[in-house]
């Protein structure tokens, strides 16, 4: 009849939820986090980065629609290639083509150059104090998941991947 009982539907959900990184919280959210604090440390305590707010602002602008624009790319080239952008979610492909060809990770390069943007069009000097422990939560708490994940998922096809392009940007670091 086409009917599944429900303990095959929890173990299937089970199994699906254990093939992921287990990241340990979605990025999304980090980021969101650093521009409240930023907006509130900021609020409080200004710290002006530019002697021209509106100077700070356009450039801030200019900064947030570039990073924009490499995150788009980066999700479009994810979905082209048939897999999930959510870290939750299972990864289906080792993705090495558009923006994947300069850095493993342009999703969360493009995520932090957004924060510059933020930082900058806000003008405070906060946003880069609040950049470090975020930037370092992300790194642990994300990205060295994701690589142990992919690793364990793909083994020498990422390795490979690993060995020629940056996790970041500029050196390639394992």
């Amino acid at each position: 009849m086409g009917l599944v009982s429900l303990k095959a539907c929890r173990e299937a959900n089970i199994a699906e939820s254990t093939d992921n990184p287990g990241v340990i919280a979605r990025p999304p959210i980090l980021y969101l986090g650093g521009l409240i604090a930023l907006a509130v440390l900021g609020w409080f305590w200004p710290a002006p980065i530019l002697a021209s707010a509106t100077l700070a602002l356009y450039l801030g602008l200019v900064i947030g629609v570039l990073a924009v624009g490499f995150i788009l790319w980066a999700i479009v080239t994810m979905r082209g290639a048939g897999t999930n952008v959510d870290p939750m979610k299972e990864s289906t492909a080792i993705v090495t083509a558009g923006p994947f060809r300069y850095t493993r990770n342009p999703i969360y390069v493009g995520g932090t150059l957004l924060f510059l943007g933020f930082t900058i069009g806000f003008n405070s000097w906060w946003g880069l104090v609040v950049l470090v422990p975020m930037l370092a939560v992300l790194h642990v708490g994300v990205v060295l998941r994701e690589e142990r994940y992919l690793e364990r998922k793909f083994g020498e096809p990422y390795r490979q991947y690993k060995s020629r392009v940056a996790r970041y940007v500029g050196t390639r670091t394992q």
